[in-house]
């Protein structure tokens, strides 16, 4: 019996030493697993992003090729123009791709029953799925860096280029018989006859309307039309040249002359860079932390407005009552205050050798708790005893406070709008995944379909959220985390369902999620008490 118990403890040791290994070879097999469905991810992805980046961005140079054509622009304006609207594009196909290419390795890899075999060994889709959620992870916090840093950039300097290209007027061209238009609102030629080649006009008729106090017409039985740089030169000859005064129609003064010559200034006009820092940035091309900055400023300018409403009415009402305090600096709110937070420490640690001194930390306290120059002057304006004098500060203050709020709204917007486009990536692997492994046969059509309707309804309900908050009907957060919010709850609600999946390879093909689609719908609308007859087979 003793000799049992002896003999037992070693086996005990060896089944707990073995138990190593065992967990070591099970992770290391879940990370092979995990690299090869990562694998099977970046074709359909590098296709994808590319397929639809180019689309999107052949669509949008397709819309904006009448400004680039007829302008004398050199090559290299075209082709930074064509660059910088890269990023925009990319920033609406990247949360795409990733969703095509959650679709298509994933139906691929259950309609090759790959999917099958990994569960009959043991693998759960929960495990397969986890490797896809960091990928997702990882794009989201590239597209967060991305939408930050480098689409802000983009946006600007192509405003800056879009700005230049629209002062380069087109290169003057000469037709006859027809009345062209020289300088635009000034200036108009009409010539009989033109040679190109030796640029020589017959039968000219000039109408200048330069002069608002009077018209006059130049009428030339021939003329050399010449160039210099920016200005035009014309040389007429044997003409007669005829003024009208506004203000006298019935006076004609005629001169006749045997030579004339006429410069017309800035005629052509070259392509010339500005610089961006010259240009006011929008809210589209700003980062983060520039936006929170002007989100903080229209917070500020919101609690102004406030303050000084309350203090209308305790004026009016006769200073009874509990006197409003003047508004503090804001710092900006939400995500975006985090966000610059986190990025203001890493700045900090890389510069902690040039802390600022002690009385300037002291000077900066006291000027925070000194109240705003605007606050001070409105504690020392007088009480008005009129009614009407109330309602006019009142009106005026609430128009006000209307224009800080929408100013306030169009930065929080945007803010919201960065964080919760690099959100979709890991929303997208939660959707897709499911919906892949259920319906195994639907192939390209299931990618498409799915694709465009989960995106086409997503963008609609970022832009009528856009829309509605820049009117202030919704929140920022609650207009651009909606559709969000609502595609995470059908991504969990399928992805808790991953693994229990009883179809084949020769079942759930894009059909079947057609029909699966009519039944659910057609079950809400019974739900709701419409009326809805089954369709008969």
């Amino acid at each position: 019996m003793g000799f049992g118990l002896w003999k037992s403890h070693p086996d005990s040791n060896a089944e707990a030493h073995s138990s190593k290994p065992r967990a070591q070879s099970r992770f290391h097999r879940v990370k092979i697993i995990g690299r090869y469905v990562l694998k099977e991810h970046v074709g359909p992805f590098v296709f994808a992003s590319t397929a639809l980046t180019s689309l999107m961005l052949l669509q949008y140079i397709a819309k904006k090729f009448g400004d680039l054509v007829g302008r004398g622009l050199p090559a290299s304006v075209i082709a930074e123009f064509m660059a910088l609207s890269v990023p925009f594009t990319v920033a609406m196909t990247m949360p795409m791709a990733v969703l095509v290419a959650v679709l298509y390795a994933f139906s691929r890899l259950a309609a090759e029953n790959e999917m099958t075999a990994l569960k009959a060994s043991g693998v759960a889709m929960r495990s397969v799925l986890g490797p896809v959620l960091l990928g997702g992870f990882a794009m989201s916090l590239v597209m967060l860096a991305f939408n930050d840093q480098v689409l802000p950039r983009a946006n600007h300097r192509l405003a800056v280029l879009q700005l230049d290209i629209f002062r380069t007027k087109p290169t003057f061209a000469l037709r006859e018989q027809v009345i062209n238009e020289v300088k635009p609102g000034q200036l108009y030629l009409r010539a009989g006859d033109l040679d190109e080649g030796s640029s020589h006009m017959k039968d000219v008729v000039i109408y200048d309307l330069s002069d608002p106090l009077r018209r006059r017409t130049i009428i030339a039985d021939s003329g050399n039309l010449t160039s210099n740089r920016a200005d035009l030169d014309l040389t007429l000859y044997h003409g007669v040249m005829m003024e009208v005064p506004n203000n006298k129609p019935a006076q004609l003064t005629r001169l006749f002359y045997k030579k004339d010559r006429l410069r017309v200034k800035n005629v052509f006009s070259s392509y010339q860079e500005s610089r961006s820092g010259t240009v006011s940035k929008g809210d589209r091309e700003m980062s983060i932390c520039e936006m929170n900055r002007e989100l903080a400023r229209g917070e500020y300018q919101v609690r102004q407005t406030d303050y000084e409403i309350a203090m209308v009415q305790y004026e009016r009402a006769g200073g009874k009552g509990k006197k409003p305090q003047p508004p503090v600096s804001a710092k900006g709110r939400g995500i975006s205050k985090v966000y610059c937070r986190l990025l203001s420490l890493v700045k900090v640690k890389a510069a902690a050798a040039q802390a600022p001194p002690a009385a300037t930390r002291t000077d900066t306290t006291q000027r925070k708790a000194t109240p705003p120059p605007a606050a001070r002057n409105l504690v020392k304006q007088p009480i008005y005893e009129s009614e009407m004098a109330y309602q006019a500060r009142l009106q005026e203050a609430g128009f006000r406070r209307t224009e800080a709020v929408r100013e306030r709204n169009r930065y929080d917007v945007e803010i919201q709008k960065k964080f919760s486009l690099a959100a979709t990536c890991v929303i997208f692997v939660l959707v897709g995944a499911p919906i892949a492994l259920r319906f195994p046969r639907g192939g390209v059509g299931l990618v498409i379909g799915v694709s465009f309707a989960i995106f086409g309804l997503y963008y609609v309900g970022l832009i009528g959220g856009e829309t509605l908050a820049d009117k202030g009907f919704l929140r920022p957060w609650v207009a651009m985390w909606a559709a969000n919010i609502i595609l995470l709850s059908i991504g969990i609600a399928l992805a808790s369902q991953m693994g229990r999946e009883a179809t084949t390879a020769r079942g759930g093909d894009f059909h079947e999620l057609l029909a699966t689609a009519r039944t659910r719908v057609f079950g809400w609308l019974r739900a709701f008490g419409i009326p809805v007859e089954r369709r008969r087979r």
